[in-house]
C-alpha cells in the first residue's frame, strides 16, 4: 500500500451531536482535515460529489482552497457524476485547479450512484441518449480530449485572423494522466483500462459471485490490470478502494460505534437499483484487530492507494485523532509508510 487519504462526503445537518450544521461548516472543515492530514503524513484528500443533498456537490473551489493551504497531498474526488458536468467548463476548472496545486490533482469520475432527485442531471440541462452511463461516458469522453489539448472550437477570425482550432485554456500538463474511472463491477473495470483510467473502486460492487467482497474486489483489480496490460498503455496504472475503519480507543469511541468485533460483521447482499450488489463491511475494533484484518483483505492487499471514509459530523479534532491512530497502528501492517519526511 503506497499511499493512504481520507474520504469526505461533507455531510451537514442541524441535529444533536453534529459537529457539521451548515454547508459552510463542512466545506471550511473539510479543508482544516485536508491540514491535519498533510501534518499526520498521510498522502491524500478526497471528497465525493453529490447533488440534491445536504453533501458536498462542487467539487472545485474546495480542492482548490485545499491545495492552497497545503502543499504534499493528492488532492481529488471519489468521485464525480459526469451526468451534471459540461465537460468543457469543467476542464477548465479542473486544469485551474491543478495548476494551483502544482500537479497534485486526482479526479475520479464516473456513472454517479443513486441520487435523490428525479431526473437530477435533466435539472442541471442534460438529456441521456440511451442510458445514464452512455451520458457520463460521453461528457468524460469530451472532458478528457479538452485537459489533453484537443482543440474543441474554431477560431473567429474577426478575432484572431485566423479559423484555427481553439483548445480549452488553462492547460495543467500531465493531468490527463490523472484521471480515475469509479467502477462498479469487473466489467466497468476491463472498460477502465481499456480507455486508459486509473481504477477507483469504493465500498460496494453492484454485482455479485457469492465469494467475501474483499475477494470479489481483487478479482475485478487484476481484470483491470491484465485489460491494461493488454491495451498496450506504457504508463504503470493506479488503483484506489475505499474502506470504512473506526478504531476504537476511547470511550468516546465505544459510545459512537460499540466496542467494535468487526470479525462479527461480514458482507452485505442487497438490490441497489434492481441489480443485486455486494456491500464490504465496516472494519470496526482496536487498532491491532484492524490491523490484522486488513493485512488479510485480498483488495487491500492489490491496491495501491486506501481511501478511508470518515464520520465527518464527529467534526476536525475526532476525525483527525482517528486517521492519526490509523496512521500509526494500523497502516504500517498493511505496508504503508509515510512519505512526509521523504
Amino acid at each position: 500500500m503506497k499511499r493512504i487519504g481520507f474520504l469526505s462526503f461533507g455531510h451537514w445537518q442541524p441535529v444533536p451531536g453534529s459537529q457539521t450544521h451548515t454547508a459552510r461548516d463542512a466545506l471550511m472543515q473539510t479543508i482544516e482535515l485536508a491540514v491535519a492530514t498533510e501534518e499526520i503524513g498521510l498522502d491524500g484528500a478526497y471528497v465525493r460529489v453529490h447533488h440534491f443533498a445536504r453533501q458536498l456537490a462542487s467539487p472545485f473551489p474546495l480542492l482548490a482552497a485545499i491545495a492552497a493551504r497545503t502543499s504534499r497531498i493528492e488532492i481529488g474526488t471519489a468521485v464525480i457524476d459526469m451526468r451534471y458536468e459540461n465537460p468543457l467548463y469543467m476542464a477548465e476548472d479542473a486544469a485551474a485547479a491543478d495548476l494551483i496545486s502544482d500537479g497534485r490533482l486526482q479526479l475520479g469520475v464516473s456513472r454517479g450512484s443513486p441520487e435523490p432527485a428525479l431526473r437530477g442531471a435533466e435539472a442541471f440541462g442534460y438529456v441521456p441518449g440511451e442510458s445514464d452511463s452512455e451520458l457520463a461516458r460521453a461528457h468524460t469522453a469530451i472532458f478528457r480530449a479538452a485537459i489533453a489539448g484537443a482543440a474543441v472550437a474554431e477560431a473567429d477570425p474577426r478575432m484572431t485572423g485566423s479559423t484555427a482550432p481553439l483548445a480549452i485554456q488553462p492547460q495543467s500538463p500531465g493531468l490527463a494522466d490523472r484521471i480515475w474511472w469509479g467502477s462498479g463491477t469487473r466489467e466497468t473495470a476491463r472498460w477502465a483500462a481499456e480507455q486508459g483510467m486509473n481504477l477507483m473502486s469504493s465500498t460496494l460492487l453492484s454485482e455479485d459471485t457469492g465469494v467475501p467482497f474483499d475477494q470479489l474486489q481483487a478479482e475485478q483489480i487484476a481484470i483491470f490490470r491484465e485489460a491494461w496490460a493488454e491495451a498496450g498503455w506504457k504508463r504503470e496504472p493506479r488503483v484506489s478502494i475505499s474502506r470504512s475503519v473506526l478504531p476504537i480507543v476511547t470511550d468516546l469511541d465505544r459510545t459512537y460505534f460499540g466496542d467494535g468485533a468487526s470479525a462479527d460483521s461480514g458482507d452485505q447482499v442487497g438490490y441497489l437499483e434492481g441489480v443485486l450488489a455486494r456491500f464490504g463491511k465496516s472494519y470496526v475494533g482496536e487498532p491491532d484487530v484492524l490491523a490484522e484484518e486488513l493485512s488479510r483483505d485480498a483488495a487491500v492487499q492489490a491496491a495501491d492507494t486506501l481511501l478511508l471514509t470518515v464520520p465527518n459530523q464527529l467534526g476536525v479534532e475526532y476525525n483527525t485523532r482517528m486517521l492519526q491512530t490509523i496512521a500509526e497502528h494500523v497502516a504500517p501492517a498493511i505496508g504503508w509508510r509515510s512519505s512526509a519526511s521523504a
